[in-house]
């Protein structure tokens, strides 16, 4: 048997299940990992410059592509506990990434040695499985299990947490025999399947909900075969946006109090039967169940049993991952169709495709400063097909969701349940780095931006380019629009008069100087007709110089966006779209043109 260091072991089977990058800052208990990264070779490694940052790109890294999963690497102590958002992020939205931490010795776990910190029972309730290796011989174990555990099921993250001593012992490992342990995800029954297709066919307005369970399985193109066959319409969730084109007759829209359309939800609330597919009836999507749920009979298909019910009980819950689900799904709907059963779905998809055309949200607008809907227009205009967008949280991720058009899956990459301002820098850098020679855009408010301004320097030292759109109204937005209910406007103000900055009109932070010092090119506009041009210029800076490039839009300070409590009960606080040239890409997209 060969004998080499467990933390040798542990990089020969990362390379063995697939890893290519690494995402991480070095220290000193975590230095034998990292000795071993460089005497083995193989691994390519991306210094972040925050641990909290490496754990969002390795999200964003995981997200960007099915099958990858992104592994992020810290020292210990204040490394592990940095990477718990991350680890909060990964789970809540179903990605497996994996953290590996240094550690002080064995022997001292349990005297307050310097950075010691028990990381494996902080992160517990946030993995699917968080562990301090104690003995050497256990690490290849350790990591076998890290990676079954993360594809099996429910897709979640892992924590391995390495004492020192323990990753410089030897023992005997030969990565030749070692395999992937299977992975098990579970499956519906046909039976299953025929029953929910019964339900779906005694329906007279079905529709399909797809969440981001969709995705994960690697499973769209059979949703939108399903559907076709079908004739039935699709609600996408804000995770699962993109598992069927946007200018595709039977996409619906989304749905919900926030990241929806008009012609979503008021699609669901004419709906009788609702199937959701890997989806979990997050509250931002249903709003009040009383209102969602009324006169509706719903199947409800996910990975994780306990998902079932958790919200509200359906009428009918099947386990299962949603690529197995969808199969038997397609062949119940082929056989179905070959004996001429299927119900003809023609005027019920007229009617949601109407509905698309008419209650539209307005962008085009030529005010100075620039109202934040004409730069979702632009980006439209000016992104194809092929971009992959990157978000978080807070009004301009709202907004973005309500007007911008995504047209595959994996194209719309964003923290969904945990929303953790300055996710969206690091995310796209993992993003960019999984996908080298995708157009990828990240979108920001100026809050969210600030967060982790710091990683940029990261894709100018490494040569990751991207381009990072930031709508800058020197405000914490969506909490300024949330204080209204309490008729205030306290501590939400980011505004002030640079001294060093006047030309930024007392909106505070100077951003084009911050992300030119880290390395980065970066553009200012303050009028709509500029947005465009400055869009194109990013691109040629960044096929240039390949590094981040910032444009950043100054916008008009208030903007209140369109979202409510209720489906039914949405406060729509701009015009409306009344002629075409009012949402001109809205309605190409509403009635499947191209762009």
């Amino acid at each position: 048997m060969a004998r080499m260091t467990a933390a040798q072991a542990a990089v020969e089977i990362l390379k063995r299940e697939g890893t290519t990058h690494v995402f991480g800052l070095p220290g000193a208990a975590i230095n034998p990992f990292y000795s071993a990264m460089r005497t083995n070779g193989g691994l390519t490694h991306v210094l972040a410059r925050h641990v909290e940052g490496a754990s969002h790109m390795a999200e964003g890294y995981t997200r960007a592509r099915a099958g990858n999963i992104g592994v992020c690497v810290g020292t210990s102590g204040p490394a592990g506990t940095d990477m718990i958002t991350g680890l909060y992020s990964a789970s809540a939205d179903s990605i497996p990434i994996l953290c590996v931490t240094g550690q002080a010795p064995v022997a001292k776990l349990h005297k307050e040695d310097f950075q010691a910190v028990d990381i494996a029972s902080i992160a517990a309730p946030l993995t699917k499985m968080a562990m301090t290796v104690l003995e050497p011989a256990q690490v290849p174990g350790a990591f076998q299990q890290a990676f079954h555990l993360m594809r099996s099921g429910r897709p979640g993250p892992v924590l391995i947490d390495l004492p020192i001593d323990v990753q410089l012992a030897e023992i005997e490992f030969d990565p030749e025999t070692y395999t992937p342990l299977p992975v098990y995800k579970p499956s519906a029954t046909r039976a299953q399947i025929d029953k929910a297709v019964e339900l779906l066919q005694a329906a007279d307005r079905p529709l399909i909900v797809a969440g981001g369970g969709v995705i994960n399985a690697d499973a769209s193109e059979l949703l939108v075969e399903f559907a076709q066959l079908t004739g039935v319409p699709v609600v996408p969730t804000l995770m699962g946006w993109g598992a069927i084109p946007d200018d595709h007759p039977l996409m619906a829209g989304m749905a919900g109090l926030q990241t929806s359309h008009r012609y979503g939800n008021a699609t669901l609330l004419a709906s009788d039967f609702v199937l959701g597919i890997g989806n979990r009836w997050a509250n931002r999507h249903t709003g009040g169940l009383d209102t969602y749920t009324r006169g509706r009979t719903f199947v409800h298909v996910d990975i994780e049993p306990t998902q079932i019910g958790r919200v509200f009980a359906p009428h009918l819950g099947i386990v299962s991952d949603a690529r197995s689900a969808l199969e038997l799904f397609v062949q119940a709907a082929r056989e179905l169709r070959a004996a001429g059963a299927l119900r003809d779905r023609g005027d019920w998809a007229d009617s949601c495709r109407r509905r698309k055309g008419t209650l539209l949200r307005r962008t085009h607008f030529d005010q100075v400063p620039v109202k934040p809907q004409r730069v979702y227009e632009e980006m439209n205009k000016a992104f194809g097909r092929d971009t992959r967008y990157v978000s978080t949280i807070g009004l301009s991720q709202i907004q973005a969701a309500q007007l911008l058009h995504v047209h595959r899956p994996r194209h719309w990459i964003n923290a969904g349940q945990a929303g953790p301002l300055g996710w969206t820098v690091p995310a796209a850098l993992g993003v960019a780095t999984a996908e080298p020679d995708a157009t990828v855009v990240a979108l920001s408010g100026d809050y969210d931006f600030q967060f982790m301004i710091e990683e940029l320097a990261v894709g100018a030292q490494f040569r990751i380019p991207y381009l990072h759109v930031v709508v800058n109204n020197a405000y914490l937005g969506l909490i300024r629009q949330a204080q209204r209910g309490f008729d205030m406007d306290y501590c939400v103000q980011l505004s002030f008069d640079n001294i060093n900055a006047p030309e930024v009109g007392g909106y505070g932070v100077d951003h084009v100087k911050v992300a030119e010092g880290l390395g980065c090119k970066a553009i200012r506009v303050f009028e709509p007709d500029r947005i465009a041009p400055a869009l194109a210029e990013a691109r040629k800076l960044m096929a240039e110089h390949r590094v981040p490039v910032v444009v950043e839009v100054i916008l008009e300070r208030v903007t209140n966006v369109s979202m409510g409590t209720e489906l039914d009960d949405i406060t729509e606080f701009e015009e409306l779209a009344t002629r075409p040239g009012h949402a001109p890409t809205a309605l190409r997209t509403a009635l499947g043109l191209e762009l």
